[in-house]
């Protein structure tokens, strides 16, 4: 491994150009001289501890990657890695129960940056308990992938009636959102749960009349259900794990997707 590629100008300016951005723009965007940016990709300057969170923030470098550009330039991490059942994450927890909650009877689970469930409503953990995820795997895991279960064959991908137009979309946002971390593990998990759904079509084109949203079309054994879904995060983590969480709520697309989980008739 070439070491001098996590050095803090290296770093500094993958992430400016993984960002799209000119030195011009992130000089004006962290409110310093182009000529001080050069000077810092080039390792001419050496950033102070507030240069380097500066020009973080000013890239919107997810936190745990501002602990890596931190330790690059010979500084102490910045951002801690809690546990949600630590007791000064109780105030998160208290949230993410609520969002839960209040989306109720509708689905919502709270995902990591694997896509590891985390947290789920009622709702949720009934809509998943209609497909069996685990058809053709030797073994049952303790950790409920939705991306996995999302693109596996055997899984959740055997429901989805539209799955040659939403698989597509599908990747293309997981690969967008590991890219954008700029975590090498993530990038590399993500690849290989894509890999391991095997041959995926090709982009469609988009459907007529187009929707604001990609439904989500369901067929569990003659339960039809469309849904879509809404991706929230925190507005301003200061801990790796509340950074990385995300919550995704399912909304139903149709009047008889939102009789079922409201448990009425038709």
């Amino acid at each position: 491994m070439d070491t001098s590629l996590s050095t803090f100008p290296n770093l500094c300016k993958q992430w400016r150009q993984r960002r799209h951005l000119s030195q011009l723009h992130l000089a004006e965007t962290a409110a310093i001289s182009q000529r001080h940016l050069s000077w810092l990709e080039t390792g001419r300057s050496q950033p102070s501890r507030e240069m380097v969170l500066r020009l973080a923030d000013a890239m919107e470098v997810p936190l745990r990657e501002r602990n890596t550009l931190l330790n690059a330039a010979g500084f102490a991490p910045q951002y801690l890695e809690s546990r949600l059942e630590e007791p000064h994450m109780a105030p998160v927890g208290e949230a993410l129960t609520a969002i839960l909650e209040h989306h109720m009877p509708f689905p919502a689970v709270v995902v990591n940056r694997k896509w590891d469930r985390m947290m789920a409503n009622a709702a949720a953990d009934l809509m998943f308990s209609l497909v069996d995820t685990n058809s053709g795997q030797t073994e049952t895991k303790e950790t409920f992938n939705l991306a996995e279960a999302t693109l596996a064959p055997h899984g959740l991908r055997r429901y989805i009636t539209n799955w040659e137009t939403a698989l597509p979309m599908f990747v293309n946002r997981l690969r967008s959102e590991a890219l954008a971390s700029g975590e090498t593990s993530t990038i590399a998990h993500v690849e290989a749960l894509i890999r391991s759904a095997g041959e995926l079509p090709d982009n469609p084109p988009a459907p007529e009349p187009l929707l604001p949203v990609m439904p989500l079309e369901l067929d569990i054994d003659g339960l039809q259900l469309s849904l879509f879904t809404v991706m929230s995060t925190f507005g301003t983590p200061q801990d790796i794990t509340t950074d990385e969480l995300r919550i995704e709520a399912f909304y139903p697309a149709n009047d008889a997707t939102r009789s079922f989980f409201a448990g009425t008739k038709e």
